[in-house]
């Protein structure tokens, strides 16, 4: 099993000065009514990697992703984001570093009463862009997850997949440096899945954007770590037989509230953790 490397303190001042990592967790703890959350836990989302992050429900993975925008903060530790400390920012400084961070949650959170354009098109809308750049970026966007056709709709039209597809577009037309998927397939079927993974996998590849996803279905994170975006297909294919990918993809576990696990696919298969044994089984 590969070991957890914390990050001291000495080195994640200096990545505030010189930031090569997207995402610093430097020995967080968080509990809520006196029930610890998250204790000590760090780790490193290096610029332009991927990583997803496993766990029984509770262990902390949602709250991670929280504590990244700066929704919550932490009882003690530091979080940097894109070379910013976040847990040092106030609430207007924190807007600066939302606006380089996309996020797509589980159950969409789409805007019922917007049309698909304008829900894609709301952060460009609040940053007072031309009419002009948003209607190119939104048209982009939606032809990026193949959702083009249904520009005019509202939410209630269209099927949990597609919803979550369009949420994908809200998350990727500010060109983010991150995003944090939270869960992005949770309750759709196995086709629907897949559809998602190969979107984000597309993502991943096509533009090295650093990700976070939370995510209980080892499956799709397998899918990511063993397969690569080919652009002349348009589709995802395996990769070769013990090639990696372009983009760096690695694996974090969480078990009562600490990282039990940090390294790629082939450490996780390999480990002789009896509980990573039986929670990848």
């Amino acid at each position: 099993m590969a070991t957890p490397t914390a990050p001291s303190q000495q080195e994640a001042t200096q990545q505030a000065d010189h930031p090569a990592d997207a995402v610093v967790f430097d020995n967080v703890s968080i509990a809520f009514e006196e029930k610890v959350v998250l204790e000590g836990v760090s780790f490193r989302l290096p610029l332009g990697e991927t990583r997803a992050l496993f766990g029984v429900a509770g262990s902390g993975k949602s709250t991670i992703l929280k504590m990244a925008l700066g929704l919550l903060r932490p009882d003690s530790g530091r979080i940097f984001v894109l070379g910013e400390e976040v847990t040092s920012l106030t609430e207007e400084q924190l807007f600066a570093v939302r606006r380089r961070v996309g996020i797509v949650f589980q159950e969409s959170a789409l805007f019922d009463s917007l049309n698909v354009r304008n829900n894609v098109a709301f952060r460009l809308m609040e940053e007072h862009i031309s009419d002009e750049e948003i209607e190119r970026r939104v048209l982009e966007s939606l032809r990026f997850v193949e959702l083009e056709h249904t520009i005019d709709r509202l939410p209630a039209e269209l099927s949990g997949g597609m919803r979550r597809r369009v949420a994908i577009a809200r998350a990727i037309i500010t060109q983010p440096e991150v995003i944090l998927y939270d869960s992005p397939t949770g309750g759709l079927d196995p086709v629907t899945s897949n559809t998602i993974v190969e979107l984000i996998v597309k993502q991943r590849d096509v533009y090295h954007t650093s990700a976070l996803m939370v995510t209980h279905r080892l499956q799709d994170a397998f899918t990511m770590a063993t397969h690569c975006f080919d652009k002349k297909t348009n589709k995802m294919v395996p990769l070769p037989k013990g090639q990696h990918s372009e983009v760096p993809m690695s694996f974090l576990l969480l078990r009562d509230g600490k990282v039990i696990f940090d390294g790629d696919a082939r450490d996780l298969v390999n480990s002789r953790d009896p509980y990573i044994r039986e929670y990848i089984s």
